[in-house]
């Protein structure tokens, strides 16, 4: 029995001695506890919305006032013309607005009966649909306080207005989501498995010496990943729009440009990872789990990155997918130009620049 308590100790001393063991046992775990508890979650918090109220009276002052104590919303401000209300959606920095037409309260105490317009973005139709449901509850709990006042019922229709997408179809959500997805996982892993297999075979090194520029070596296994991305782009849109009927209202050589960056991005980003890797399983393992979740959870398509912990939203905003994913949704489905967007595609061209510095960086560091 002392000789298997020995061996016991032994072993606990090896694991807690091995980082890696104690970060697999304890560290992961806690991540995720984090991450699928209180971070990735479908229920909505401090969407931002605008409220157009041209009533102005105590009824649309009350529901104000309840949609601003809710934790659902987060009333970023008040517009006065539809015309407003058409270019805060374009702006992309709101998911719906509420609307009260003048003599809302005049209507209710006169004809028991008003209207209210509520006008979401539905390019994300779950975020829109939860968020009308949101307000059509708030407007039911102001209903049942006027009834103790008054015998007769009163009746608030909320009239709702889904833009972009009124027919709720999922592709708009998750086609974006999958594009950024696809692109991200081919060009980097297989950028960065490609230039590792030339150093595993000991035929990097004969390239090297060769002539050629060291640099024109390593662009040169990137270009034929470059254009094979742009196929699998044409079949991806292709696809989505004659097969799954989702809408094309842009420009196509806008976004086939804005893909061009993103594909950039990933390549800058495989030629990091393998400049940092000397085994193909290496560099397959750091592609596929640097990838595949940070995209998957950061883009926005799966999870509303507005209900995450600010850390998070910062990390999100490292990944590129988030970006080029805004993009597409502004070029396919709300059909707009490149004034839109060119935040994002700032965004993206300064990751491009940063990556392809950095990998250049430790290539030649490697060389000498």
């Amino acid at each position: 029995m002392k000789k298997f308590l020995a061996f016991v100790r032994k072993e606990f001393y090896h694991v807690f001695r091995d980082r890696k063991t104690l970060l697999m046992l304890f560290g992961l775990p806690i991540v995720q506890i984090v991450l699928f508890g209180f971070a990735l979650t479908n229920e909505i918090k401090n969407s931002k919305i605008v409220v157009c109220d041209y009533a102005k009276d105590a009824a649309s002052q009350r529901i104000i006032q309840a949609l601003e104590a809710s934790s659902s919303f987060e009333i970023e401000q008040s517009l006065l013309s539809h015309r407003q209300i058409e270019d805060a959606f374009r702006q992309g920095t709101i998911k719906l607005v509420v609307v009260f037409p003048d003599g809302f309260n005049d209507d209710l105490q006169r004809f028991n009966k008003a209207q209210i317009q509520v006008i979401a973005d539905a390019s994300d139709p779950n975020t829109a649909t939860t968020l009308t449901n949101y307000v059509n509850n708030i407007v039911l709990d102001y209903q049942k306080e006027l009834a103790p006042t008054n015998p007769l019922p009163y009746q608030i229709v909320p009239e709702t207005r889904m833009l972009y997408n009124p027919e709720l179809k999922g592709a708009t959500n998750f086609v974006p989501g999958v594009m950024a997805l696809v692109l991200m996982l081919v060009c980097v892993l297989m950028t960065s498995v490609s230039i590792v297999r030339e150093k595993e075979l000991g035929t990097m090194e004969v390239l090297l010496v060769s002539p050629f520029n060291p640099f024109l070596v390593i662009i040169s296994k990137a270009v034929p990943y470059f254009a094979l991305s742009l196929v699998n782009l044409t079949v991806i849109l292709l696809l989505s729009v004659f097969l799954l009927d989702m809408p094309f209202n842009g420009s196509v050589l806008l976004l086939f440009a804005e893909s061009s960056l993103l594909i950039l991005t990933s390549l800058s980003l495989g030629l990091l990872i393998s400049n940092s890797t000397d085994s193909q399983q290496s560099a397959m393992l750091i592609s596929l789990m640097g990838m595949l979740i940070p995209t998957m959870l950061f883009t926005g398509f799966m999870f509303p990155l507005e209900n995450m912990p600010l850390p998070l939203q910062v990390i999100a905003n490292a990944v590129p997918s988030k970006w080029y994913y805004i993009i597409v949704k502004s070029i396919m489905i709300k059909g707009l130009g490149f004034g839109a967007i060119w935040k994002e595609t700032l965004i993206l061209a300064g990751m491009t620049t940063f990556l392809l510095v950095i990998s250049f960086k430790r290539f030649k560091i490697r060389l000498s």
